[in-house]
């Protein structure tokens, strides 16, 4: 399933939605909790790349893993150590996606205005801070450990 997309490599095409939705799931995140009257505007993209961040770190994982078994598993010397560098941060970067995502959707639902007061949080003001901070720490780890993955990956390939 993770193999090949038309023939061609998964990983190489499965790769740039975990890019790309990432550090748009990090930014969109902070937005919500760091901007309260932008809430309602960003909440829906907020859910959105929470449910779709970490499948796409999944899959990017697992169809690296089988690229690997297919065409890497004997490779030694610096393309060896530059796939294990590489293979290092995939298994960190999909616990602080998920992580972030956990986080983003508790807070979207927190923030969600209670039906018996306009403009009050539902949870009250200090667990809304509580998960606003938690979500600003984890979309900075978040990515920290995309670029970190990212990076390596285009040092592997193109022997930068």
């Amino acid at each position: 399933m993770f193999d090949q997309i038309l023939g061609l490599p998964a990983h190489a095409l499965v790769i740039h939605f975990a890019v790309v939705l990432v550090p748009l799931l990090a930014a969109v995140a902070v937005v919500h909790a760091l901007v309260p009257r932008w809430r309602p505007y960003v909440a829906w993209a907020a859910v959105l790349l929470s449910l779709a961040g970490p499948v796409a770190v999944f899959a990017a994982k697992e169809s690296g893993e089988r690229l690997k078994e297919a065409r890497f598993a004997t490779a030694e010397g610096d393309l060896g150590r530059a796939i294990a560098t590489h293979e290092s941060f995939a298994t960190p970067l999909l616990l602080s996606a998920s992580g972030l995502a956990a986080v983003t959707l508790l807070l979207v639902h927190a923030t969600r205005p209670a039906r018996d007061s306009v403009g009050r949080d539902r949870f009250g003001r200090p667990i809304s801070l509580v998960l606003s901070g938690l979500t600003v720490v984890l979309a900075a780890v978040a990515g920290y450990f995309c670029f970190l993955a990212g990076d390596s990956g285009a040092r592997a390939v193109w022997g930068l």
